[in-house]
Formats: C-alpha cells, sequence, structure tokens
C-alpha cells in the first residue's frame, strides 16, 4: 500500500499568502466606503495606555539607573573622604605631637638660659619605677656624657632630683617627691633654711613637705619661693624648688612646717637637664674627666 502524500507550506509561502491577504482587506474596506475612525478609536484606547505604562516603567527603570549610579558616587566619595580624614587625623596627631615636643624643649631652654652658669646635658626618661610618678627614673645619658653620681637634675622651671647611679650611657635618678629624699632649702625673702622631704601622703597631690624653719618674726607666707640653699652638701645653691602652700608648727612649737608645691610636672616627665658640675666639686677646678679618674665621691647628707 502506498503511503498518502502530505502537503506542507514554507513559512515564507505563508507569510506571502497573509500579506496579499491584508492587501485585499484592506483595498476592500476602502472600495466599500468604511470609515476607519473606529479603528483609530479602538487602537487609540488599546495602545496608547500600553505605550503609556511602557513610558511610566522605562521612566522608573532611568530613575533606579540614575538612583544606583549616584549611590555608587556617593559611596567612592565617602571611601575617599574617609581615606582623606585618616590621613588628616595622623597628620594632626603628629603636629600635635611635635606641638608637644617643641613645647618641652623650649621649657628646657628657657631653663638653661636661666641657670647659664652651669654646663648641662640634655637627655631622655627611658625609664622609670612602677606607678603614676617619675619619683625615681632611668635617663640615657651617663658618665661618658659627663654625668656623675650626684649631679643635680632639672625640668619645668626648677628642680628634678639628683643622679644616684651613673653608668657609661645611662644614669638613675632620685626625684624630690621620693620619700628618701631630702633637700636643704632657704626662703628667697629672709634666707631662712629648712629641710624639704618627699612624702607618699603627698604624693598623689604633687606637693613636698617641709620642716625646721625658723621664722620667728612670721614673715613668710603662703606663696615664699623655696630655693635650694647655700649649706646643700650635694645640691646646687639657688636652684627653685618650689612655692610655700601651707605653714604650720613643728612638734617643738619653734620652727615651722608646712608643705610646697613642685613647680615640676612629676606625671608627665619626658626630657630632663643634667648640671654637670657637681656642688662638692664647685671650685676646685676639676672637669668631669678629673671627676670621673678621682671616682665617685663617698655618700653624704643631701
Amino acid at each position: 500500500m502506498k503511503k498518502k502524500q502530505q502537503f506542507y507550506l514554507k513559512s515564507k509561502h505563508i507569510l506571502v499568502l497573509m500579506t496579499l491577504l491584508c492587501v485585499s482587506m484592506i483595498a476592500a474596506a476602502f472600495s466599500a466606503g468604511f470609515s476607519t475612525q473606529g479603528m483609530r478609536e479602538m487602537a487609540g484606547t488599546v495602545v496608547i495606555p500600553f505605550e503609556k505604562a511602557i513610558n511610566t516603567i522605562g521612566g522608573f527603570l532611568v530613575e533606579v539607573q540614575k538612583d544606583f549610579e549616584d549611590k555608587q558616587a556617593l559611596q567612592d566619595e565617602n571611601e575617599k573622604l574617609k581615606e582623606k580624614i585618616e590621613t588628616l587625623t595622623t597628620e594632626n596627631n603628629a603636629l600635635i605631637q611635635q606641638q608637644g615636643e617643641l613645647a618641652r624643649l623650649k621649657e628646657l631652654y628657657e631653663l638653661d638660659q636661666e641657670y647659664s652658669q652651669y654646663p648641662k646635658v640634655m637627655a631622655k626618661i627611658i625609664s622609670k619605677d612602677p606607678g603614676n610618678w617619675y619619683n625615681t627614673f632611668i635617663i640615657d645619658k651617663g658618665t661618658a656624657d659627663g654625668i656623675q653620681k650626684d649631679a643635680n637634675v632639672l625640668a619645668g622651671t626648677g628642680l628634678v632630683g639628683i643622679v644616684t647611679e651613673a653608668s657609661s650611657h645611662w644614669s638613675t635618678v632620685r626625684a624630690i617627691i621620693d620619700d628618701s629624699s631630702n633637700v636643704s632649702a632657704m626662703t628667697t625673702s629672709s634666707s631662712d633654711t629648712c629641710v624639704i622631704e618627699g612624702d607618699l601622703q603627698l604624693i598623689d597631690e604633687g606637693k613636698l613637705r617641709f620642716s625646721q624653719l625658723y621664722d620667728e618674726e612670721d614673715k613668710i607666707q603662703v606663696g615664699e619661693r623655696m630655693i635650694t640653699s647655700n649649706i646643700s652638701d650635694k645640691f646646687l645653691e639657688g636652684i627653685f624648688v618650689g612655692y610655700i602652700s601651707e605653714i604650720t608648727f613643728d612638734d617643738n612649737n619653734l620652727t615651722k612646717a608646712g608643705t610646697i608645691v613642685s613647680p615640676v610636672d612629676f606625671r608627665h616627665l619626658r626630657e630632663v637637664l643634667v648640671i654637670t658640675t657637681l656642688k662638692q666639686n664647685l671650685g676646685t677646678g676639676n672637669t668631669a674627666d678629673e671627676q670621673t679618674q678621682e671616682g665617685e665621691p663617698e655618700p653624704d647628707e643631701e
């Protein structure tokens, strides 16, 4: 049995036929006098809302894309601003540190000029005992720089302490606020002498204690300047120690006692000046090298 042949139309033939059909219908409509107004109204009813919807969606997508681009630009700008802020913060911190260092060096320079009669060495503090106060600390200069035991140490606008140990390239300093320290001092107005000592009960106030001040005529008042005396064995004469902040009587009711406020910030010491001339060698003509060869002096009262 023979198979029945099937008839197929190619797609291009279908397109041609449909085109001819559409053209024939249009020609028939015009020839018959049909109005196209209805068709236009129907097209407007269907097509125009569709076009508006397309335009609305397109505008929304454009706005979304613009907002995304603006947001990305803001994020990029924000990152740049953050980097700039970090750079400025680092530069500002460095500037503040430099200003602080400059202020300290200016203070040391003025102190050096005030006691210009003595040779000095500037040293940095590299270590200290535990606690908030610099009552005992180590500096980065030693005998190789002319520093010896019993050398006087300055900072701020006055006396800091004394060198208790000196090695080649470092030295130990005991501050006058330490409870084992004592300084022979005197008043600037009357030259009456007293003893100034460190006190653990006063250290948190940054104060020192004085006693044995002879003031029979009650001339000494709060605010009196105290300096190292001429009878001190280890401290050079005339170095500013502090101001009297309180005055009372000693237990013997004959001499006076009280407290002194130091001009030195013993919480934030960074650099100090060390006088290389020793009190016990003053006037002997010995240089630092000659004093080193003679050896350390015997310990005595300050």
